[in-house]
């Protein structure tokens, strides 16, 4: 039987919009180079300026290498400790890539800052588990996710004021001041959530059993792959996002502000999935929203309507990126969650093995998809169609695997 909750010592509002702030650094860390690809492309790498999306997945990757480590470390020494620690090699690696002189040592530098966001991202839903369970831990998660939403909406905004006021190097100084604002608050006012007597000694025999019944769990598996392809789809167009305004739309100067638009609008979604949750279930409610993708995405791929560079071309295009990033909040919080859920007795283990897979096979999925792109949308609209069916097949199978007609390995 799993022992009692731990007691949340601050106001809940407050401890959301904490963790949310430590989450919603990855956000930031992405989000707001979308402006600077393509400076940075012509000062660093100007006869090769199609390698400038390696700057997002660099960082996407030392994130997902990271995600693997951090949780066994909290589990081990406590939740404050790796946030600090992960935090301090940021700042180093935000560092290091405002000193770069060249695209490959910023890619070295990115995959650094990436390691250290892995802390914060992973041991903040850690400290989440720790404190609560359910779907009251999906509300939670929910609400964190809206910040997640929401920090895209002004992140490329924020990156095209720096980039006016000094150049593309300033926003890795934002990083680090974002950074450090987020870790003084924890220090000062979020104690450690995880008791002495449930952590669990770093020994590799440990961490190899926990693996093995975390990957051992049908439910968790199924869960991780589908959160994959939901994030896939996510990584997918904003890898593409740019471009797309740029090439088929002519829309590069407002690009900042037409995608905050659609993000601001689109966080509703987190809100809307803390009040569904309730009524709906997770698991229903991430295979309604997946089907719509597919209902919407095929469409847009067989009509083609999003192919022409008119008004109502583009107008298109906006409807089905608020689609595409209201799902985020409908799906990720909800799977990380039943991933979760089966785990709570070793939080940390579970959320870096299901952190660290999901991550990596979403880079691997959306990586060839951004290579391949040619100034055409229906190559963005054609992935994510055949990764949304797949998603939501995975979805019918965990409920049958659920309903005992697959039982669990």
């Amino acid at each position: 039987m799993e022992k009692p909750k731990q007691k949340l010592t601050i106001h809940r509002a407050e401890f959301v919009g904490l963790i949310a702030m430590m989450f919603a650094s990855i956000a930031f860390s992405i989000d707001a180079m979308l402006p600077a690809l393509p400076e940075i492309s012509r000062e660093l790498s100007p006869e090769l300026a199609h390698r400038a999306p390696l700057i997002l997945t660099a960082f996407v990757f030392g994130m997902g290498l990271g995600t693997f480590v951090t949780g066994p470390l909290s589990d081990a020494f406590g939740r404050r400790p790796v946030i600090f620690g992960g935090v301090a090699i940021y700042i180093i690696g935000a560092m290091a890539a405002w000193a770069s002189h060249s695209l490959e040592a910023m890619l070295i530098a990115r995959v650094f800052q990436g390691l250290g966001a892995s802390g914060p991202r992973v041991v903040a839903i850690a400290v989440v588990r720790d404190l609560f369970s359910g779907r009251d831990m999906a509300k939670i998660v929910s609400f964190i996710m809206l910040v997640f939403t929401l920090v895209p909406a002004l992140a490329p905004i924020l990156g095209s004021l720096i980039i006016e006021v000094s150049d593309w190097r300033g926003i890795y100084l934002a990083f680090v001041a974002f950074s450090a604002i987020s870790v003084i608050w924890m220090a000062i006012r979020l104690p450690e959530t995880l008791r002495k007597e449930d952590r669990r000694p770093l020994r590799l025999g440990l961490l190899a059993d926990a693996v093995r019944e975390i990957m051992m769990h049908r439910t968790v598996r199924l869960a991780i792959v589908v959160q994959a392809m939901a994030m896939a789809m996510f990584f997918c167009t904003l890898m593409l996002i740019q471009p797309v305004y740029a090439q088929v739309y002519a829309r590069a100067e407002s690009f900042p502000y037409w995608f905050g638009g659609v993000a601001v609008i689109a966080g509703a979604s987190s809100i809307l999935n803390a009040v569904l949750v309730e009524r709906l279930g997770m698991r229903r409610l991430v295979s309604a929203t997946l089907f719509g993708q597919i209902l919407l995405s095929g469409f847009m791929y067989f009509s083609g309507i999003a192919g022409s560079v008119g008004v109502l071309g583009f107008g298109a295009f906006l409807f089905w990126q608020l689609c595409l990033f209201a799902q985020a909040g409908l799906t990720l919080g909800n799977l990380n969650a039943i991933a979760m859920e089966p785990m709570g007795h070793m939080a940390g283990m579970a959320a870096s093995v299901i952190g660290s897979i999901s991550t990596v096979l979403a880079v691997l999925i959306a990586s060839p998809v951004a290579l391949m792109f040619a100034a055409d949308v229906s190559l963005l609209f054609g992935s994510v169609l055949i990764m949304a069916c797949a998603a939501w097949g995975l979805m019918l199978l965990l409920a049958r695997t659920e309903a005992g007609f697959a039982p669990a390995e």
